[in-house]
């Protein structure tokens, strides 16, 4: 799979919550503020992990079906990584 910009700047985007939580824990900052950084932080994860499954499927449904292959059981392994990742 081809990993495009926006995807990589997303990555890059949690990298910097997380160091700036670093800094938060480093700092003592309060335990709420923490936890609202550490919970957006898991929210931008999700949505990440489901734009690369997402972006992945329709790669893999587009070569199945130039192939002739059916495509069911990628959407179930897709959705299967989606559950997986909670």
């Amino acid at each position: 799979m081809d990993y495009n910009d926006q995807i990589k700047n997303r990555v890059k985007r949690i990298e910097g919550q997380l160091r700036g939580i670093l800094k938060m824990m480093e700092e003592d900052k309060d335990c709420k503020d923490v936890i609202t950084q550490l919970s957006a932080a898991r929210t931008a994860i999700d949505r990440t992990i489901g734009v690369v499954v997402s972006s992945n499927l329709v790669e893999c449904v587009r070569t199945a079906e130039e192939n002739g292959y059916k495509t069911e059981d990628l959407v179930l392994e897709a959705v299967n990584l989606l559950v997986k990742s909670r």
